[in-house]
């Protein structure tokens, strides 16, 4: 996701998506351990899109 698709999200929706996307990750992370995946730099997509989320998140609280 890009910065620009994360701002057009209502907060409550932003704050869904996140736990969403960590879920997706957490498991992500399990099914790696296990077996690897085909294409390991989604792992770091993933966490970085989650911080991504999490920022914009963030920046909503503080200037409020």
């Amino acid at each position: 996701m890009k910065i620009a698709e994360i701002r057009e999200l209502a907060t409550n929706e932003l704050a869904e998506r996140i736990q969403t996307e960590e879920a997706n990750y957490t498991q992500m992370l399990l099914n790696h351990s296990v077996s690897p995946l085909e294409n390991p730099a989604q792992i770091k997509a993933a966490r970085r899109n989650i911080a991504r989320m999490k920022t914009v998140l963030r920046q909503r609280e503080l200037n409020k």
